[in-house]
Parts: C-alpha cells; sequence; structure tokens
C-alpha cells in the first residue's frame, strides 16, 4: 500500500490500457530474467514494521500526519489507518552482527518516535492489532489522507458492491459489517526483505512459504479484535476479509482473494508476477509514460511502474517484489507473515528464525517442498494463525521415510527447525553470540508455550476475574503491555496480570 498515487479517477479505457501495459511489462519482465540482467548475489535484507499510535490509557490516537510532521524523518511514513505509522530501516548486508545493529537502529529510532509522538499526548506501540479499537474507530473517515488509500478503498469497494463483512470465530465469534476496508488498518506487521538472484528465487520463496506457519505459531501477537478474543493471530483472517473485493457469489465460484497463501510450489519468480497479472484485475489502474519493451531492446532497465503497482495490490504472504538500485534490477523476497512486537528483542528473535530457516532449508539437496504438499502448508499456516504456539503442525519425517507426521509446533521447532535455523544463520555468517541470544527467545517461548498473544490472553482474562468490565479490562491489558515494553525484556519473561 506504500506506492504513490495522485488521481482523479478511473475511466474504462484506462483499465483497457493498463492490461496492455501490464502485458507489456510482463514480456519485459521475461526478457530481463532470460538475458541474465539481474544483480548478483548480495545478501541483501530489509525490515519495516507497522506500529499503533495510543494514549496514555491505552485508546488510539488519529493523529499521524502531527507526529510524522514533528519527527521529521523519511525513516516513518504513514499507513492506512491515522493511527498508524511505519518505521523502515535502511537494508543491512546479513552477517556479523547485523542483528544486534538492527536492533540498535530500532531501539534508538523507536524511542525517539515515541519522544515525539509524547508531544502530543500519544505513544508508539508495537503489537499485531491494537486491543482498544473498536468499530467507530474503523472508518473510512480515519484512514490516512492520502490519494492511494482512497482509491484503494474506493476501488475495493466497487468491485466489491456491497459491504466488506468480517466473519471469524475463533475464542469467541465477531460478525460485522464495514462500508469500507477502514478494518485492515488495524493489521499491523513487520516485513522482512530478502534480495536473491533469479535463480535463487524459487528456493527462498518456496522455503518461506513451507515455514510461514511455524512463524505465526511462535511469533502470534493478535488475539483480540473489537474486544473478542478470535485467534491468536486474528491479523491474518482480518486482512483476507477486510481486503477482500469479491462479493460472496464470486467467492463460491472459487475466484481467488487478493489477501492470498497461493496455490502451488513455483520454479521461477515469473511464475508469481504472471498469476498476479492473469488472476487479479487491476484497483490502480495508474499509467507510467516508460514504455517497457523498447527500454529493455536499447538495454536499458525499465521501471515496470504499471506491474510493480498491480503487485502491490495482490496480498500474498511472501510477496515478489520487483525494485531498481543504482541503475541494476533486482528481486526479493518480502515476507509478510508476522505481527509487530511486542518487543525490539522479539521481533529481532522472529527475524534470526525466519532468515536461519530460509537459507537451511533452501540449501538442502532433499527440499522440504518436494516432501510437503502445498494444501498442507497451507493448512499448516491456518491452524498456526487460529492455535498460535498450541497449534500441531503436519511436517515431512525426518530420513528417507516419507510421509508426514503430525507435531506440536513447540516441539517441532526445539527438536528439528532450531537447529537447521543456528546452521543456516551460521550460513549468512551471522555473530554467534547474536544467533544463540536471538534463537534462544524462540527457544525460551516454545519452552514456556509463551508468545505474544498468550500474554495479551492471560493478562485480559486475569483483568476480567479482577472485576474489571471488557472495555477497562482491553484498556489495561494496554497500558502494562507498553510497560513491560519499555522494560526491553522479551515477552515469555513477562510477569501475567494487568
Amino acid at each position: 500500500m506504500g506506492e504513490k498515487v495522485a488521481v482523479d479517477g478511473f475511466d474504462l479505457a484506462d483499465r483497457r490500457r493498463y492490461r496492455e501495459k501490464l502485458h507489456q511489462c510482463l514480456d519485459g519482465l521475461g526478457r530481463l530474467l532470460e538475458e541474465r540482467r539481474f544483480e548478483g548475489p548480495r545478501n541483501l535484507m530489509g525490515l519495516e514494521i507497522e506500529l499503533n499510535l495510543a494514549d496514555a490509557d491505552g485508546m488510539p490516537r488519529m493523529m499521524n500526519e502531527e507526529v510524522l510532521r514533528r519527527i521529521g524523518s523519511s525513516d516513518f511514513q504513514t499507513e492506512l489507518g491515522q493511527f498508524n505509522l511505519e518505521v523502515n530501516i535502511l537494508p543491512h548486508e546479513l552477517g556479523g552482527r547485523v542483528l544486534d545493529q538492527l536492533a540498535e537502529e530500532l531501539r534508538t529510532g523507536l524511542a525517539y518516535a515515541d519522544r515525539k509522538a509524547g508531544e502530543v499526548s500519544a505513544g508508539i506501540v508495537m503489537i499485531g492489532i491494537l486491543p482498544t479499537l473498536t468499530a467507530e474507530d474503523l472508518v473510512s473517515a480515519n484512514l490516512s489522507a492520502a490519494d492511494r488509500y482512497t482509491q484503494l478503498n474506493d476501488q475495493i469497494m466497487a468491485a466489491r458492491g456491497e459491504e466488506v463483512v468480517l466473519d471469524i470465530e475463533g475464542v469467541e465469534q465477531l460478525r460485522y459489517a464495514s462500508a469500507s476496508i477502514a478494518p485492515e488498518a488495524a493489521c499491523t506487521s513487520v516485513q522482512l526483505h530478502l534480495q536473491v538472484t533469479p535463480t535463487r528465487f524459487p528456493d527462498v520463496w518456496n522455503a518461506a512459504q513451507a515455514i510461514a506457519a511455524v512463524q505465526v505459531a511462535v511469533g502470534a501477537n493478535s488475539p483480540f479484535l473489537f474486544g473478542r478474543e478470535l485467534w491468536r493471530e486474528s491479523r491474518v483472517p482480518l486482512f483476507l476479509q477486510s481486503t477482500d473485493p469479491r462479493p460472496p457469489e464470486m467467492s463460491a465460484q472459487g475466484v481467488r482473494p487478493r489477501t492470498w497463501f497461493g496455490e502451488r510450489w513455483i520454479d521461477s519468480a515469473y511464475d508469481l508476477f504472471e498469476e498476479n497479472v492473469r488472476y487479479f484485475p487491476a484497483l490502480l489502474p495508474v499509467c507510467d509514460q516508460e514504455e517497457p519493451l523498447p527500454v529493455v531492446a536499447r538495454g536499458g532497465v525499465p521501471s515496470l511502474s504499471e506491474l510493480v503497482l498491480h503487485n502491490g495490490t495482490v496480498y500474498r504472504w511472501n510477496r515478489p517484489v520487483y525494485g531498481v538500485a543504482d541503475g541494476v534490477p533486482h528481486l526479493r523476497v518480502e515476507n509478510r507473515v508476522l505481527p509487530a512486537g511486542p518487543t525490539v528483542s522479539d521481533v529481532l528473535a522472529n527475524t534470526a528464525l525466519y532468515y536461519g530457516l530460509v537459507r537451511a532449508l533452501a540449501d538442502e539437496p532433499r527440499p522440504v517442498w518436494k516432501r510437503l504438499p502445498f494444501a498442507v502448508a497451507e493448512a499448516n499456516f491456518r491452524a498456526a494463525c487460529r492455535y498460535g504456539i498450541e497449534a500441531r503442525l503436519q511436517w515431512p519425517r525426518a530420513g528417507r521415510g516419507g510421509g508426514l507426521e503430525t507435531l506440536p509446533v513447540d516441539r517441532l521447532v526445539r527438536d528439528e527447525l532450531l537447529p537447521l535455523a543456528a546452521a543456516g544463520l551460521d550460513k549468512w555468517g551471522i555473530e554467534p553470540a547474536d544467533r544463540d541470544r536471538y534463537l534462544g527467545i524462540v527457544e525460551e517461548r516454545c519452552r514456556r508455550r509463551a508468545n505474544g498473544a498468550t500474554w495479551q490472553a492471560e493478562a485480559y482474562h486475569r483483568a476480567r476475574e479482577s472485576g474489571l468490565d471488557r472495555e477497562k479490562a482491553l484498556a489495561a491489558l494496554v497500558r502494562r503491555y507498553g510497560e513491560l515494553v519499555r522494560t526491553e525484556e522479551p515477552v515469555h519473561d513477562w510477569p501475567a496480570g494487568p
């Protein structure tokens, strides 16, 4: 959603022209891949975190423009809701002390942003879904004042032709109809980027898909929405439903949702871009003046701006990204499955697990995706979102016997995946002390079966047992969460209670 869009509206010819340009961009991408014109290996990673603004009582503050003005840094940007910000960390090379470097940069940047927000009685909250958000907060009037958000809302709602219906059944049930996509603003996530060569891309993307369930299970931090306790990572079904342009009849016909896990393992990055063009109509048909094919024919590097914009409106949990830096094209895998928070240490633990596992699994001579049906990987993802660290996942048995076994995710991670992640971080050249520190946080979460979602749920229930009503219990939860974040202790060490 970060692409800048400045238009007054679209007519019928705009969509036809945009489709033509999309196919030209796709042909241009194919030519670049065939001619091996992409940047060589660099081991670059990037990190983005979406944030919430809340007041001292834990209630959302609709003032991101004012806070951003005070921060005065291009590292911080708007997001969909007026209570949202996003912080972007410059690309780093994977290796050495990069995890501790990232932790220091994040702590410094977030502390500065929090101080600036404090000047207008707000604070930064890094959490998957702010538990105190209400239906009255998530309305179109509270979308950020940027053309791209208004246009995106208008196009999704026009395609749908009726209200968005949220229907999530977990510990409790939520059913709610919205006249806009504003409920999506409740979702705040961590996005992990990894620049890879075209040859390496399919192995990395397949590995990322295979471990998406594990990432969510151990990192879940979004158990509440509109005061209801739902899934341990309610952000995932919320995002899917709130950005869905399909009326129920189109869904019943098997039309694919724009928030999409996918449906197959891939052999090339081209597969994903081609599917995005083939399956999904344009939401923002804004044409650039560049003609990509003549640029490629001259030996130049096209921006492929129509393809890039369109790709940004298909919300894959592992998204392919085309970019150009210093005049050279590159490809990235953007991992989008993780919620924000709770602490910087927790974010870096999730980061270490992801980059370590992706490297190890992509290097395996018998890839896990050759032994794990794609439909099972998707079922694992759904189970992890619903049950978090209590989930049971199907995973290929060790050795050459083949077949799948169903394991508690905490056991799968501790016995099999953490050693793989450690080996993967070693291949990246990560400092052993940093490797052990951050993977140790994941190990402790699994040992105690504790993460952000379990802490939030326990804190809420303790607050209710102490006599607080639902609204006051959620506010107490957010206030206590904020206090504990400032201790910088990882969430598995947090004391329970409001």
